[in-house]
């Protein structure tokens, strides 16, 4: 099984660029974007209902063009979707449209959960880390609660925080910035003990490679840059971790998509 995850910063934007169609060129089974900042009637078709695929959206009830999520599912022989789910259950984070979840029976892996998250930003004021933080606590009780009902849980996204000093080009001067705060850090710290394992991480254990950079100083040229973008995966799925990577070099946001292959 193949997945792909990709912070399109405006799915509309990312589809005018060409962006979108190169992601079927890789074939992936379910691909997960987020930051669509779009209604799905607001889509091209091509968009909404790509050929061999079923597509599942969930967006801002707030305000337009802002957050948003996306999943993407071929149409296969061997998983069938059995729910979705929009949202953590609580009201007051699901505003935003920033968690889809996807239930699948697997004929190989059996029952897996797949969450696709656009994780806040915790910038701006104190508020807004706070919400962040929140969202975290609930998440987290979310997926462990998947958990005990025995499914297998995988969960990707823009998570918003660089894990460790590895995980960005420049640690020291961004200690005291959102992103990079020891509170955001150790929430990473938590889904790690609770057993989750980073996949990137896990078979690239040395080497820095980043998934977002700053377009308003050129960043990317000089690959001055953020790991932000992850594919978690329960323990009882790491037996089946074939590759994780950071596709760098495919373009078309300030990010680039994350990659997993599980066998």
């Amino acid at each position: 099984m193949k997945l792909l995850s990709w912070n399109v910063n405006g799915l509309r934007a990312f589809y005018k660029k060409g962006a979108f169609d190169n992601i079927f060129e890789l074939d992936p089974d379910i691909f997960c974007l987020q930051e669509t900042k779009v209604h799905p009637e607001q889509l091209p078709e091509e968009v909404r209902k790509p050929v061999g695929y079923e597509a599942y959206f969930d967006h801002s009830k707030m305000r337009q063009g802002y957050s948003g999520v996306a999943v993407y599912v071929k149409n296969s022989s061997k998983y069938k979707v059995l729910s979705i789910e929009y949202g953590l259950g609580v009201k007051k984070l699901d505003q935003e449209g920033r968690m889809l979840v996807l239930h699948l029976d697997h004929i190989d892996f059996g029952e897996i959960s797949i969450c696709n998250g656009y994780f806040p930003n915790g910038g701006v004021d104190p508020a807004r880390l706070k919400y962040k933080l929140e969202f975290y606590d609930q998440f987290l009780k979310f997926i462990e609660k998947l958990r005990k009902q025995e499914k297998k849980v995988i969960f990707t996204g823009d998570v918003n925080t660089a894990h460790n000093e590895i995980d960005l080009s420049r640690p020291k001067e961004n200690s005291n910035h959102t992103g990079f705060l020891r509170i955001e850090r150790d929430w990473l710290d938590k889904v790690i003990q609770k057993g989750y394992v980073d996949t990137f991480r896990y078979l690239h254990p040395q080497e820095a490679k980043f998934s977002w950079w700053d377009m308003k100083t050129f960043s990317r040229d000089r690959n001055i840059g953020w790991r932000l973008d992850y594919f978690f995966i329960s323990p009882d799925i790491l037996p089946h971790l074939k590759k994780a990577e950071i596709l760098n070099n495919m373009l078309g946001s300030d990010h680039c998509p994350v990659w997993l292959e599980l066998k």
